[in-house]
């Protein structure tokens, strides 16, 4: 069965400060040495839980704001790549061609809400979209996933109402582990050990 937006709502309550502003990234069939190397990086010290991962990338970004910090961990035949305040995952310069051979699903916001989620195919953008803003899609499959972006819980413009709580980073969640399989959990950010790297974003 489907994970709906209600199912991630403990995301921003648990881990505040990741939530701000993030970048998730799951990737088919690559190892994190191998997805650093696509992404032409470099190897820093392993992390341990999403708070070590969230202070190295601020010391980072206060050290050298050209590379962004990159913590990675593999789930089965995936690659978790998580990004705090970054956004490598949807930048399709980077992704679609890093994604050649694989899957890529990632969704992103910033401190300003600005949102995107990027379903590539071996460097092609099936799916992007603002999941504040579902009703406008691009790619080659916009429309694909239509039915399960509502039965997760995106809100369409037609569904909206002032009362409405705004799920959409929730309903990202939701349909990344729809694509992937992948189920994000608290114990998973909170316990593991991550091999981490830095990029460069420019």
């Amino acid at each position: 069965m489907t994970s709906t937006a209600a199912d991630y709502l403990w995301f921003e309550e648990r881990f505040p400060e990741l939530a701000e502003a993030y970048c998730f990234t799951l990737v088919h069939r690559l190892t994190p040495s191998e997805l650093l190397r696509r992404l032409e990086g470099r190897e820093e010290s392993a992390r341990t839980g999403v708070e070590q991962v969230v202070e190295a990338a601020f010391d980072l970004l206060e050290s050298d704001d050209s590379l962004q910090f990159l913590a990675m961990t593999p789930l089965g035949d995936w690659t978790l790549l998580i990004e705090p305040n970054g956004y490598l995952g949807v930048t399709e310069e980077r992704a679609l061609p890093t994604s050649a051979g694989t899957r890529w699903v990632s969704h992103f916001v910033n401190i300003n809400g600005v949102d995107l989620f990027l379903w590539a195919e071996d460097t092609a953008n099936r799916l992007s979209f603002e999941p504040g803003f579902p009703d406008s899609r691009w790619g080659t499959a916009p429309d694909e996933l239509l039915t399960v972006m509502q039965d997760i819980g995106f809100q369409f413009w037609e569904e909206t109402s002032d009362t409405a709580r705004d799920m959409s980073a929730s309903a990202a969640f939701a349909l990344a582990e729809h694509l992937t399989g992948v189920r994000i959990t608290p114990e998973l950010l909170r316990e593991t050990t991550f091999t981490c790297g830095s990029a460069r974003i420019r």
